[in-house]
């Protein structure tokens, strides 16, 4: 249990409410189809993820651009599948992908019982580090929006988790201090370090199944929440 004196929890949204590997395959599915493009989508999607997220890491760290990540996660996949595509192809499936993607609404079990429980106690709000122009269709198509007060995004912040402004900017904008604060997500680097070291309180939701760690309290269910908040 948590002290008393929380008053706002800060939720990561992909891979801890929004069921991000669930919506991209679903999004992966329809535009390899709808352009005609015969891989199977399991052995796609067992290249694709782990280049994903190498991506993401590179441009959490500022090591590559939006473009960049945009395309290469793509085009690494493809070439790693030896499936030979042209460039125009490749930017028109990153284009489709980032229309489609927030079509899809699956969220994780539980996620609205702990965010209707929460939300009697405490003010709720979103750090990211996903694009704007997609988190805000992700979060009111899955009826999520209206559930957050303030909505912290990466490109408004200028940097990214774990950078310390990103969690400084939604201190600021919730008007609350990290004592009173609580971090939820699903990313040890991003999430749980970078907002311990602002004094976060923080909890790991284990989304990748990761190994158990002493970082902070784990959990592996949204509803095992409700036993320390």
């Amino acid at each position: 249990m948590f002290n008393s004196s929380i008053t706002d929890i800060f939720f990561d949204l992909d891979h801890t409410l929004w069921d991000f590997e669930k919506n991209s395959a679903l999004t992966f599915e329809k535009i390899l189809t709808h352009n005609n493009i015969e891989v199977g989508i399991e052995e796609f999607l067992s290249i694709y993820v782990p280049i994903n997220l190498e991506y993401w890491k590179l441009y959490r760290e500022e090591k590559i651009t939006k473009s960049e990540l945009r395309y290469q996660r793509l085009k690494i996949t493809f070439d790693t599948l030896n499936f030979d595509i042209s460039d125009n192809l490749i930017n028109t499936l990153s284009e489709e992908y980032i229309e489609y993607l927030s079509s899809y609404n699956h969220v994780f079990p539980h996620t609205f019982e702990i965010l209707d429980y929460l939300k009697l106690k405490y003010k709720l709000h979103i750090i990211t580090n996903g694009f704007q122009e997609i988190q805000d269709k992700k979060l009111k198509n899955a009826k999520l929006y209206n559930y957050f007060n303030q909505i912290i995004n990466s490109e408004m912040a200028g940097v990214k988790k774990p950078n310390p402004y990103i969690f400084e900017l939604a201190l600021d904008m919730a008007n609350t201090k990290s004592e009173h604060s609580v971090m939820i997500g699903d990313n040890i680097e991003a999430d749980i370090l970078g907002a311990q070291a602002l004094g976060f309180d923080t909890i790991h939701f284990n989304a990748h199944k990761e190994p158990k760690h002493n970082y902070c309290k784990m959990i592996d269910s949204l509803h095992e929440i409700k036993q320390l908040l």
